[in-house]
């Protein structure tokens, strides 16, 4: 499929944790630099996102100039206990974001709903409205906003500089969008070697890092008529409160 689908926005929010794996053994969170691929689609997640549909991040613009800021947390130990850690955020952040969605070639029970004009259009108005769910940027404590905006409006922190960020996690593949045959029922970590050239970072896809590492086997989870969940024709003129029951 082409991508006349696409989406741009502009993510932004006052603090932003997209913790650095390393930083989490100590306990005391770190920020990388930039958001990972998986933080960005995520994101794109919550402002729509169906089954059918997968969400390919592109690019990323970074806007403004990349400040961080430490803070005393108090984390919850379900032993007791009051501890206090230091988190590193990213302070005052904005980032313009191009994305667009493939069809779920994992799902193919969905193949009715694969109209991609209704997709497009309700992902735009998402896009409008701020998108359905709440945004955040890497933690639940980062609250972010959305907002409809091209990726090349407006002047970036870092438009005239190239910059290198070391190898970083991209992302994790989960078994229902496993690509690559050897990773089929597998949950698979990816790390790239992260580029910003004139500001903006262009993601690879995620089956073309070449740094991979299978964690663990996790087979997809199958879907099945009437035993883990029913349509809603089954339901016309029914009792919606009903089916959440009878299915939960």
């Amino acid at each position: 499929m082409d991508k006349p689908n696409v989406i741009e926005y502009s993510v932004f929010g006052r603090y932003a944790l997209f913790t650095d794996p390393l930083s989490k053994t100590g306990g005391e969170k770190c920020s990388y630099q930039i958001p990972t691929y998986q933080a960005l689609k995520g994101i794109t997640e919550s402002i729509y996102w169906k089954p059918t549909i997968t969400w390919i991040i592109d690019e990323c613009r970074i806007m403004n100039l990349i400040q961080t800021e430490s803070k005393g947390i108090r984390p919850i130990k379900y032993r007791g206990g009051n501890d206090l850690s230091y988190y590193t955020y990213l302070r005052d952040v904005e980032y313009r974001v191009k994305a667009h969605f493939e069809w779920n070639e994992n799902r193919a029970d969905l193949k009715h709903d694969r109209n991609e004009n209704k997709h497009y259009d309700i992902a735009r108005r998402m896009v409008e409205r701020g998108g359905r769910r709440d945004i955040f940027l890497g933690a639940r404590e980062c609250q972010g906003y959305v907002e409809p905006c091209s990726l090349s409006e407006g002047e970036g922190a870092y438009d005239n500089m190239n910059l290198s960020f070391g190898i970083m996690v991209h992302g994790i593949t989960y078994p229902d969008e496993a690509v690559r045959e050897e990773e089929k029922g597998k949950m698979t970590i990816r790390l790239w070697n992260a580029q910003m050239t004139g500001g903006v970072i262009h993601f690879p896809r995620p089956e073309e890092c070449e740094i991979r590492h299978i964690l663990r086997d996790a087979p997809q989870k199958q879907f099945v008529m009437d035993l883990n969940f029913k349509g809603l024709k089954e339901f016309e003129g029914g009792d919606l409160f009903g089916m959440a029951k009878d299915i939960g």
